[in-house]
């Protein structure tokens, strides 16, 4: 089971399209599979990973939980 990624975002950018496809492949998780269970369909998933869409901050909330990550948000220092 996985425990979950910590991301951090200060002056650094974090690649959204690294951590999901990375997340899904730990999660022995097709594309068309995370498409299915967040209510998408494979294309999307692909676009996302390869940096050509972005998605919405809910649907990266959906993604990320169907992943099993944490997603935590703290003040910029």
């Amino acid at each position: 089971m996985m425990k979950g990624i910590l991301l951090y975002c200060s002056m650094n950018a974090f690649f959204t399209e690294q951590i999901i496809e990375e997340a899904r492949k730990k999660a022995n998780m097709t594309q068309a599979k995370l498409a299915e269970k967040i209510g998408t369909n494979k294309s999307y998933i692909s676009r996302v990973e390869t940096g050509k869409t972005e998605p919405k901050v809910s649907t990266f909330y959906r993604i990320a939980s169907t992943l099993g990550l944490n997603v935590e948000l703290t003040p910029a220092m």
